[in-house]
């Protein structure tokens, strides 16, 4: 593994982790928010996560084979994707967004956003943020710690 390897991993994993946390947010803005400018409902998006295994990062040409790992080398954001599950129904008779005909009439359709469920997903990511910027921060310790064997 290169000198700077597990910076640039955890890097990924910070902007992934950014990402995460500001669609987490979004959906939690719109918990209640029944007419998108689109004219539907607001849907909960998710956003999905793949391994990167690109040459795009720094990898050091002395590093002895053996050594490197071409396998991974963090973390992309593949799509913010939207989750098209069941509308939460609350009967509302009088809301302007409100079912006029059919079955589900005096309906209201709110998102399929679960607070609960954001909040966990909220924590979730925090700890992943908090555990690369730890990361970081011991590579640069490190990193110090190696320069002063040299002395």
């Amino acid at each position: 593994m290169g000198l700077f390897s597990s910076i640039n991993i955890s890097g990924s994993g910070l902007s992934a982790q950014r990402l995460r946390m500001d669609v987490i947010s979004n959906n939690i803005a719109n918990v209640n928010t029944t007419r998108t400018p689109a004219g539907d409902r607001f849907k909960r998006s998710q956003v999905i996560l793949r391994p990167r295994n690109d040459e795009r990062v720094y990898k050091s040409p002395f590093l002895p084979e053996s050594l490197k790992s071409p396998d991974v080398s963090g973390v992309k954001v593949v799509k913010i994707q939207e989750d098209n599950s069941e509308a939460r129904l609350v009967y509302d008779p009088d809301h302007p967004d409100a079912i006029k005909s059919g079955p589900k009439k005096g309906y209201v359709e709110y998102p399929n956003v679960n607070i609960v469920t954001e909040m966990v997903d909220m924590i979730s990511a925090t700890r992943a943020y908090e555990a690369n910027v730890a990361s970081i921060q011991n590579a640069k310790l490190m990193f110090a710690k190696a320069l002063e064997i040299g002395r």
